[in-house]
Parts: C-alpha cells; sequence; structure tokens
C-alpha cells in the first residue's frame, strides 16, 4: 500500500471544500494521509516561490485555518492530516503537488474564477501536467443531457475505453477504485457509425459496411481489453456499454448517479512532446455530473 498523500488543494471556495470532503474519503479508503495545500496566489514582491510547512496556527493562512476547522467537523477515522501553504502561481504549483502524491484533488472552480466558467484553468492545467491521476470534483446539481448507458442498481466507476487506443493505466485506476467501493465498472466505448457515402450516378456502389458487425468488433475487443482487470479484480463486476457516436456525450450521459467518471489522458507524440489532453477528456472534465479522475499513462507508454 503506498505511503503518498493524498492531496486536497483549497482555497476558501465552496467548490473546494467539497472536493476536501471527497480527498478526505480518499484517503480512508487507501489507509493514506491527507495534505492539505493552499497555493496562496501572489508571492511576496522579489522573492521566489516558498514554501511555508509544518504546523500552521489559523492565523497564519486564513484559507488554512477555515480546512482545519472544517476537518476538524468530520470524523477522519484516525486518517493523518497535514496543513501545507505555497507561495506562487496555482497554475504552475498545483501540478508539482502530483510529484510526492497519488491523488490529486481539487473542486471544478476555485475561488479566483468567473462563474460562467466550468473549469478553471487551474485545474486544466493540473489534470494536464500533474504525475498522479487528479479527481475534479464538480458543483452539486450539475444537470447533464441525453439517454445514460443502461446500468444495474448500485454504486458505478464509469470508465471511458477507446479500443483503438486503449488506456490500461485508465482501467487499472477504475477497478482499483471500484474495489474500494463496492462499485461495479462500466466501461464505455463509442464508436463512430459507418459513413454511407454518396454515390453518384452510374456508380457503383461502395460495399455496405454492416454496423452490426463493426460493434460486434469493438464489443470483443473491449471485452478482451477488460479480461486482465477482471481476473486480478474478480470481486469487481464489469460491463462493456458499446454504442455508436460521441464518446464524451456517452461518458457525460453515464456521470449521472455514478461514482466516479475515469478517463486517461493523452500519450505525450513525437511531434508533440508536451503533455496533452484529448478533447473527449477535457469535455468530461467540463459537463460532468460525478467526480471525474483524469489518469496519466504509466512511464512506459509516455
Amino acid at each position: 500500500m503506498s505511503t503518498e498523500p493524498v492531496v486536497a488543494a483549497v482555497d476558501g471556495s465552496d467548490d473546494s471544500l467539497r472536493a476536501l470532503d471527497w480527498a478526505l474519503d480518499a484517503a480512508r479508503r487507501r489507509g493514506a494521509p491527507l495534505r492539505v495545500v493552499h497555493v496562496r496566489q501572489y508571492a511576496p514582491w522579489g522573492q521566489p516561490d516558498v514554501l511555508v510547512a509544518g504546523p500552521l496556527d489559523q492565523g497564519d493562512d486564513p484559507v488554512i485555518g477555515e480546512a482545519r476547522t472544517y476537518l476538524d467537523s468530520r470524523d477522519r477515522e484516525g486518517t493523518a492530516v497535514e496543513y501545507t501553504a505555497l507561495d506562487g502561481l496555482p497554475g504552475a504549483l498545483l501540478p508539482e503537488l502530483g510529484d510526492a502524491a497519488q491523488l490529486l484533488v481539487l473542486g471544478s472552480r476555485g475561488r479566483g474564477g468567473f462563474a460562467s466558467l466550468l473549469l478553471g484553468s487551474n485545474g486544466l492545467a493540473a489534470a494536464r501536467e500533474a504525475a498522479c491521476p487528479v479527481v475534479v470534483v464538480p458543483p452539486p446539481g450539475r444537470e447533464v443531457h441525453g439517454e445514460a448507458a443502461p446500468a444495474d442498481p448500485g454504486p458505478r466507476v464509469v470508465a471511458g475505453l477507446h479500443v483503438d487506443h486503449p488506456d490500461d493505466a485508465a482501467l487499472s485506476f477504475a477497478f482499483a477504485e471500484a474495489a474500494r467501493r463496492g462499485a461495479r465498472v462500466q466501461a464505455v466505448a463509442a464508436y463512430p457509425p459507418p459513413d454511407q457515402p454518396w454515390v453518384a450516378p452510374a456508380e457503383l456502389p461502395p460495399p455496405v459496411i454492416d454496423e452490426k458487425e463493426v460493434e460486434a468488433e469493438v464489443r470483443t475487443l473491449a471485452e478482451g481489453f477488460l479480461a486482465p482487470h477482471r481476473a486480478r479484480y474478480p470481486e469487481v463486476a464489469a460491463d462493456a456499454y458499446v454504442v455508436p457516436g460521441d464518446a464524451a456525450g456517452h461518458l457525460v450521459a453515464a456521470s449521472r448517479d455514478a461514482e466516479l467518471v475515469v478517463v486517461g489522458r493523452h500519450r505525450r507524440r513525437l511531434l508533440a512532446p508536451a503533455r496533452m489532453m484529448g478533447s473527449v477528456t477535457q469535455a468530461v472534465l467540463l459537463h460532468a455530473a460525478a467526480p471525474v479522475a483524469v489518469v496519466p499513462p504509466t512511464p512506459t507508454e509516455t
């Protein structure tokens, strides 16, 4: 069991306090310590980023003091908690917190964001750059549209599964989280419906692509990618939901009443060596009703 902490980034906003609750629960489930971090936006003029660590009085940092009071009112069940303050730019420092964490948790929009933004730039930076999985906790009552995947009653962890580029790290995270929560895994494998090409007069029509055959092939691939994870976690039930259309839309629809949605982060590419997030991952972060975990690829895959 990893002794690295679960890190919760707080800034005094309601969103960050909801993330703090989620992080406390995650730390308890992992038997891990909880580290509460406040990145103060502006460092003193002319000074580099400064780390202020160790026991802090509430007066040293009002946000840390508020978080301490908030957690003191919660049942921590023996979870060790430490508090840290950082001076600097949150967009730069938040991702670095993942270097020594097994999980980084933050709210979908901090105190400094505009009300019209569904996810702040700091959250995007952390989800894109952090070395560990990042969980973004949305505000309550977020509405999602579209027809949700059929699911058996009970807690669910939804996982995106791209059969052309399967993300083993994301699936591993989804199964491990489902095992901790006594939940089932719902793997959403969306595929583009076959095109029906336009044919000019007197031209021979191309062979018709049977959508049922495409669906069957995608299902076979999905079941194959799920098999080793089912073997590793025999107590976790897992279903493959294979459907044509937009992957992001189906994942967002499936997020309704889910415990967690798990998506992968893009691998680095030869011509784009920087860390990236795909459009599906960004759309899910922006619109899902459940907390979203963005999982980086394993080091051998980057």
